[in-house]
């Protein structure tokens, strides 16, 4: 057993998983990218000045009624049906009754017994290439609630801050909740389950253009639900729920330590308390939040002022059609179409560089080329900033055209590797377009033959041990006299013809 900071102790995460088997249920909150809110007229732009984004609606004011967004619907037909569920031919709204500061209505507009969605599964894959099927309990259409913002604390959270202010901007924003039914049998591998299932959920909303999904500005998160069950038992044991974990490795991170935690109370004879639990990224652990309520504590009552949902079969069958290619057949058909080695494709992936150099390739760039270009200097800057590298190349107006011109001044001749890795630091510079920059900064390759020949013929009269090495059949060694060779032509050789030209001097 380990101790935290917060004097709670943890059992060892292989003493974890060989007593208990954990059981576990993924709530993910999606904000839909509508242009309006749900109920209202009023824009969801992120980041506007606190409390411009509001009106009697959303506010909760006496006499406004809500109005349902239409494209919130659709959405929310299109995630269920991406998900495999069945699609409700009739569903209604419910008010979901709870007080808490940043919830203007004291209600949320919300689903309960009657979700647009229900009963489907999400199949993903796992790092040693296996598949784990993941039960759909139910996607249902909701409200997300305004923001509380603590000030005068040193954590930015209620405990120790001065006063509080809360802005209604996020009040009403369309949100799907995607429930899991209960995720067993995944054992020691449940940490990496629940990041996979996330994760796939992600690629599978974002391919679907109904929300940006990004996790680190709060339109996608996860509520964590686990709970332990000694091996040879089947009843499940008390969950706790912790609450808005907004990362994949916080996933992870989130339900092993709630494994180990959960272990340690089971092992030492403790009760372990049914209560929602805040995740804290800096430390890695978790700490107690509110006593969980369930549903019947919530009062939950049909939506009086919202006619219920009834979406005309044919209607979801158009949306069926219409759905794009999954996200995973997609990346198996492109890895097959760019002969991309898994090690490639799983940084391409982990980058996030696949629809650049899909729309790189579709522009005229070889995807060798595509992948060597996005994946280099630009990811690196893009990194820096912190920012994902589709982001970084928008803000600096750099895309797929430039990536083919650039590959083209290379295939054409006119620049070898290295000015080639000139020119696209001058183009992320803000200089120009690549036959720009290599304009302005004098970069040709030297076509003149005796000028190359007279070099190589130099540096292998500087290098006669690497020349022995050479004639003797160790061809690996011909890189340090092309790297001579280079430097003598101030860079601006060919490298493939310099080194054809020493194997005929060496090997013939």
């Amino acid at each position: 057993m380990t101790q935290v900071s917060t004097g709670e102790a943890l059992m060892a995460y292989d003493e974890v998983v060989a007593a208990y088997d954990p059981v576990m249920g993924l709530e993910v909150h999606v904000e839909l990218g509508t242009a309006t809110k749900m109920f209202c007229g009023c824009a969801t732009t992120f980041g506007a000045d606190p409390n411009t984004q509001v009106c009697p609606v959303c506010l909760g004011l006496p006499g406004a009624l809500p109005v349902v967004n239409a494209i919130g619907i659709e959405s929310a037909i299109r995630i269920g049906l991406a998900l495999n569920c069945e699609i409700a031919s009739w569903c209604r709204f419910a008010r979901k009754n709870y007080f808490y500061p940043d919830m203007p209505k004291n209600f949320q507009t919300s689903q309960y017994d009657e979700p647009i969605a229900f009963n489907g599964h999400l199949d993903v894959e796992l790092e040693d290439g296996s598949t784990f099927r993941v039960d759909i309990e139910r996607a249902h259409m909701e409200e997300d609630t305004g923001k509380s913002l603590h000030v005068g604390g040193a954590t930015g959270r209620i405990h120790g801050a001065t006063h509080s202010l809360v802005d209604y901007n996020r009040a009403g924003i369309p949100l799907i909740e995607i429930v899991t039914k209960p995720i067993v049998g995944a054992g020691e591998r449940a940490p990496e389950v629940a990041r996979a299932y996330v994760a796939t959920l992600r690629d599978l909303v974002k391919a679907l253009g109904v929300s940006d999904v990004k996790m680190e500005q709060g339109s996608m998160r996860c509520d964590v639900n686990l709970s332990l069950m000694p091996k040879g038992v089947a009843e499940f044991g008390t969950r706790s729920e912790t609450k808005n974990v907004n990362s994949l490795r916080s996933v992870e991170r989130s339900v092993r330590y709630e494994m180990c935690r959960h272990g340690a109370i089971l092992a030492a004879g403790g009760a372990v308390t049914q209560e929602t639990r805040h995740w804290h990224e800096d430390t890695g652990i978790t700490t107690a939040g509110r006593v969980k309520s369930d549903a019947e504590d919530y009062r939950y009552f049909p939506e009086p002022d919202l006619v219920p949902v009834a979406p005309a079969p044919e209607w979801v069958e158009e949306l069926r059609a219409s759905l794009p290619e999954p996200p995973a057949q997609r990346r198996k058909r492109l890895q097959t179409a760019y002969g991309f080695s898994d090690l490639e494709m799983r940084d391409v992936l982990n980058a996030g560089l696949l629809d650049l150099i899909e729309e790189s390739v579709a522009a005229g760039a070889t995807p060798a080329g595509a992948r060597k270009w996005w994946s280099g200097e630009i990811a690196r800057r893009a990194n820096a900033a912190g920012q994902d590298v589709s982001s970084y190349a928008v803000g600096l107006g750099v895309g797929p055209a430039l990536v083919v011109e650039l590959e083209g001044l290379v295939t054409g001749g006119r620049l070898n590797d290295a000015m080639a890795r000139q020119v696209w630091e001058g183009v992320l510079d803000g200089e120009g377009s690549p036959t720009q920059v290599a304009d302005a900064r004098g970069l040709q390759l030297n076509r003149d033959s005796g000028a190359l020949e007279a070099a190589v013929d130099e540096v292998i009269a500087a290098n006669p041990d690497v020349a022995a090495k050479i004639r003797e059949g160790k061809v690996q060694a011909v890189g340090a006299l092309i790297g001579q060779v280079m430097k003598a032509m101030k860079g601006q050789a060919d490298a493939a013809a310099a080194r054809s030209l020493i194997l005929e001097r060496l090997t013939q």
